[in-house]
């Protein structure tokens, strides 16, 4: 990939040199609808920057249950990928492709030693954390204070933003696992939303009107 093309995405990265060692060894990648990127139990090889696209990252309990911890959009990468990297540790989650995807792939070797070498990789990685907690913390306040009802508002809302579309294709029972309930109680909530005139649902598929 052209270093011009990765500074259009990645500004913060202000140092020529890290431009050059990004295309040199970054390795372009595109994943459809559904791909597994990250693996739940295998080593990380590779941190992976988004350049275009979403993906949603996953947590999975020994009993197989899941739940969504959030979206990361183009500009963007995962800071739990991050750790298990620089730690050579087993990945604790789950990335999948949202939509087509085009991700940048860096190396493991790599991620430690830019943080020493380039001061705009270690902001970039240090922000990336920032973010991400901030996320998770919300992800926690959902499930911990806010009724199904609300969570479910704010997954559509978070859907939306991620894909930037407010029609996307989706099932019930895909919802209801992402946020660990069953397929009757999302339906029934969805329904609600649709008489209250904020979603209108076609088979697979919800558009967000007034939400």
């Amino acid at each position: 990939m052209e270093k011009e093309t990765i500074r259009k995405q990645f500004p913060v990265f202000t140092e020529i040199e890290l431009l050059e060692e990004l295309a040199e060894y970054g390795i372009e990648r595109t994943f459809q609808r559904g791909d597994k990127i990250i693996r739940k139990d295998e080593y990380m090889k590779y941190m992976p920057l988004v350049f275009s696209g979403s993906i949603k990252i996953m947590r999975e309990d020994d009993l197989g249950n899941e739940v969504l911890l959030y979206y990361l959009e183009g500009g963007n990468t995962c800071a739990m990928s991050i750790t298990c990297c620089m730690k050579e540790e087993k990945s604790s989650i789950w990335a999948i492709a949202e939509e087509e995807t085009t991700l940048l792939l860096i190396p493991v070797f790599h991620v430690d030693g830019w943080m020493k070498k380039y001061s705009s990789w270690k902001n970039f990685v240090m922000n990336s954390y920032a973010t991400r907690m901030d996320n998770l913390l919300h992800t926690l306040d959902a499930i911990a204070f806010y009724s199904l009802d609300d969570r479910l508002v704010k997954y559509l809302k978070d859907r939306s933003a991620a894909l930037q579309k407010t029609e996307f294709s989706i099932t019930h029972s895909e919802i209801a696992k992402e946020l660990n309930s069953s397929r009757e109680a999302i339906s029934r909530l969805l329904k609600k939303l649709e008489n209250m005139n904020k979603v209108v649902l076609v088979r697979n598929k919800i558009k967000l009107i007034n939400i």
